[in-house]
């Protein structure tokens, strides 16, 4: 009996032995619950004011003085919601040979968040209206840039607010980007258009910058504005523009987000993803019978062209494309 008994102790004691080993791990700790906040109603009113804003300044264009006064405006506001704001000021070289003045501007919510998503719409406006009619006294004057640059601005200012009032814990970086509309209009050279966004996507705000994803807004307010599937996001960023324009549907938008794929745009979310490797898509109106909408590139780009229920519809997909992913339901 005591034969058997010695073996039988030393098995138990090298079996307690080896569960307190310093190899032994501990159980994991399970993920902490996230904080849910409810997705909030986009407002059309304040969008539209934060349009009617910008076109008080003028034309945006980089080296004005409507330009600095508008992008002074622009950093204070972004502050007063709150958020950490990067002014990324860079020299851009134009088609024409011109030097252009020009700045970035980045607004960080929770700035120290690892999870991430990218807001972006380009805040500078056209230095002529090329596709004004042949003999038009006022070809080669700028243009106001309502939708062209203002629409997109204004829905995102709108989000910002919205990001003070109802805070979510993940990051939110929303970039404003400048010297987008001073490309060669003709000549087939997509390089000189949206400098500002090719500057950031080589040179980030900050080192090793990441993002879940991002969603460019750019024409977000005409009236009768449709919104299809263009080809650049489609090459880039197929699931994502799937989701998006999925959610949009579910949410009774499908008026404005077309389920139909068109040809690629060059637009600052092709640079974006090309050189900063981040999945972006865009939201641009392409009407069904032309490239852009009749107002595209001339004066007839003004005030009376914003519709508050496509700014409505753009600004509460994309304030539920936020909340929805910080809150894992996206």
């Amino acid at each position: 009996m005591k034969s058997l008994l010695l073996p039988l102790i030393a098995l138990i004691l090298l079996l307690i032995a080896s569960g307190c080993s310093d190899d032994a791990k501990p159980p994991a700790t399970p993920p902490k619950p996230r904080t849910k906040v409810k997705v909030p109603v986009f407002n059309r009113d304040s969008a539209y004011q934060y349009i009617e804003d910008q076109l008080a300044f003028g034309p945006r264009v980089p080296n004005s003085e409507g330009h600095r006064n508008c992008r002074d405006w622009m950093v204070r506001r972004l502050k007063a919601f709150g958020a950490q704001v990067t002014e990324q000021s860079f020299d851009a070289k134009a088609y024409t040979g011109e030097i252009l003045k020009s700045t970035n501007v980045i607004a960080s919510f929770n700035p120290d968040a690892e999870e991430r998503v990218l807001l972006a719409a380009h805040w500078d406006t056209r230095h002529i209206a090329d596709k004004e009619e042949e003999g038009s006294e006022r070809i080669n004057e700028p243009i106001m840039g309502a939708d062209d640059g203002a629409s997109g601005v204004g829905v995102l200012f709108e989000i910002a607010r919205q990001l003070q009032a109802q805070p979510i814990p993940m990051g939110v970086d929303i970039i404003l980007f400048d010297a987008e509309d001073y490309g060669d209009g003709a000549n087939d050279n997509p390089e000189s258009w949206c400098l500002g966004s090719q500057y950031w996507s080589n040179n980030p705000h900050r080192k090793d910058y990441q993002a879940q994803f991002g969603v460019l807004l750019d024409m977000v307010g005409a009236r009768d504005a449709r919104f299809p599937k263009e080809g650049t996001s489609k090459y880039f960023a197929p699931q994502l523009l799937d989701k998006v324009w999925g959610l949009a549907q579910r949410m009774g938008k499908s008026k404005y987000f077309v389920n139909e794929a068109v040809s690629p745009t060059v637009d600052d979310h092709l640079f974006v993803n090309k050189l900063a490797r981040i999945p972006m898509i865009d939201i641009v109106n392409l009407p069904a019978d032309r490239t852009y909408g009749f107002y595209h590139h001339t004066h007839q780009d003004d005030l009376p062209l914003i519709d508050k229920g496509t700014l409505a519809a753009v600004g509460q997909v994309v304030l539920s494309v936020v909340y929805n992913t910080s809150n894992g339901d996206f």
